[in-house]
């Protein structure tokens, strides 16, 4: 582990980093208008080229070194964020350049997940996956919670400039994380026998072959919309928290989301994962939904609120770990960094359509229903009551009765539950397709001397 543990190192220092930048760019945006559709704005800058351009990005990743891929993604940031500064220096910086730059650093994101994700099996044995995609959950949760604090701190004491100034550092340390540690077998894709196809063209082949893998496409169309379900469900986390309670609240909700993140990434590197990936993975996602969702439909108060979201977050992390060291044994090499680009889309497209869904529902059917006791409120009005916030408690209970429907339905799925004996690891196939052709030609001995 101890390749692994300078790169996660670097990355955590980079992670955290940009979580203050991203912090300081919300706090600037909303002083220059002091309106929630530019802080909305700025998230789809974000949002929107990491979700796009992870194929594409999985693809390119795919034609070049691991190192050489991650080392990109690291300097492209440090370019962005070195450019804003240098106008801040300048005198030149205008709130514009602020949603160019995060388009920007979201598009260099969307090189950083499948170049990480790909690069791990390269750092480590396979029995040590799961641990590590752990330290790297961890460290993501880390920096939600401390980047906002650090990026606070330093734009009240410092301001916007020291604050670019420490993230060029931490994006200069990750670089040096990655081109100092050795990854074991680090080469490119073999190059097609004919004429090499488009990258726009090949940007399609992760989705492809995801589908046209039974166990893998059983595997994350149930990913897609489990991960739908809880984006649906974390939307309403906010408004129904600030309807029932105050800002206060809100915070101490968010900071359990991190440390949750952050216990479930520890436990991931200490323990490893269950041994029976697949159905680990179905029973995290009950656990997830029955905390996370119908946890929070019935708890009234910041502390139970806290708890919930705390359960969810670290199941959350142990279930993605192994979703990720699913692909990473199961998918040859040289075809990780499209899949995972494929992962990284499905997974970030179902965010803007359930935050889109869930505010609009909750503000004109749920809730008003709750209110008048009216439609399914019927039926739920006894558990939730007719309080504010009450008809968005009901929109969590479905969500979550909804997700273990999905997830039972994953444990039903032989594919999905015993995936790790009815799909083979990648690095055993060739030798398997090799027994099947011994197989094969004994039979046909047998059949030429059998009388």
């Amino acid at each position: 582990m101890g390749p692994l543990l300078l790169v996660w190192s670097g990355q955590t220092v980079s992670l955290v980093g940009s979580a203050a930048v991203r912090f300081a760019f919300v706090v600037s945006v909303w002083s220059s208008g002091e309106k929630a559709s530019a802080v909305t704005a700025l998230s789809l800058c974000a949002l929107l080229p990491q979700a796009l351009l992870s194929p594409v990005a999985g693809a390119i990743v795919d034609r070049m070194r691991k190192r050489t891929a991650l080392q990109l993604a690291d300097a492209g940031g440090l370019l962005v964020v070195g450019c804003l500064a240098l106008l801040h220096y300048l005198d030149a910086l205008h709130p514009w350049h602020v949603y160019v730059a995060t388009a920007l650093l979201g598009a260099a994101s969307a090189f950083q997940f499948p170049a990480l994700s790909s690069a791990v099996p390269l750092l480590v044995r396979k029995d040590q996956l799961g641990r590590a995609n752990g330290l790297l959950g961890s460290a993501k949760s880390a920096a939600s919670i401390g980047g906002p604090a650090l990026g606070g701190l330093m734009l009240t004491v410092f301001g916007i400039g020291p604050t670019l100034l420490l993230d060029l550092v931490s994006y200069a340390v990750a670089l040096i994380g990655v081109r100092v540690v050795r990854l074991t077998g680090d080469r490119p894709a073999p190059p097609p026998t004919g004429p090499r196809r488009r990258i726009t063209a090949e940007s399609g082949e992760g989705l492809r072959y995801l589908f046209r893998t039974p166990g893998l496409r059983d595997l994350i169309v149930n990913f897609c919309v489990v991960n739908l379900v809880m984006v649906f469900g974390f939307a309403l986390i906010q408004p129904m928290v600030l309807l029932r309670a105050d800002s206060a609240a809100l915070a101490t909700v968010n900071t359990a989301i991190g440390i949750g993140g952050v216990a479930g990434g520890l436990l991931m590197a200490a323990w490893g994962g269950p041994r029976d990936r697949g159905r680990g993975m179905m029973l995290g996602v009950v656990g997830m939904c029955l905390s996370a969702l119908i946890g929070m439909a019935f708890a009234d108060s910041t502390a139970g609120w806290s708890v919930a979201v705390l359960i969810g977050a670290l199941l959350m992390t142990i279930v993605n770990s192994q979703m990720n060291a699913i692909v990473q044994t199961k998918v040859p090499q040289e075809w990780q960094g499209r899949v995972f680009g494929a992962v990284m889309f499905l997974g970030y497209i179902s965010v803007p359509l359930a935050t889109a869904l869930a505010g609009p529902l909750a503000d004109s059917v749920f809730e008003p229903a709750a209110a008048g006791g009216s439609g399914l409120f019927t039926v739920l009005g006894p558990l939730f009551g007719d309080a504010p916030g009450s008809g968005m408690a009901g929109m969590f209970f479905l969500a979550g009765l909804a997700g273990i429907g999905v997830s039972l339905w994953g444990l039903a799925s032989r594919n999905i539950r015993e995936i790790d004996t009815v799909m083979p690891d990648a690095d055993a196939a060739p030798a398997e397709e090799h027994a099947g052709d011994r197989t094969e030609r004994h039979e046909e001995v047998r059949d030429e001397v059998r009388p």
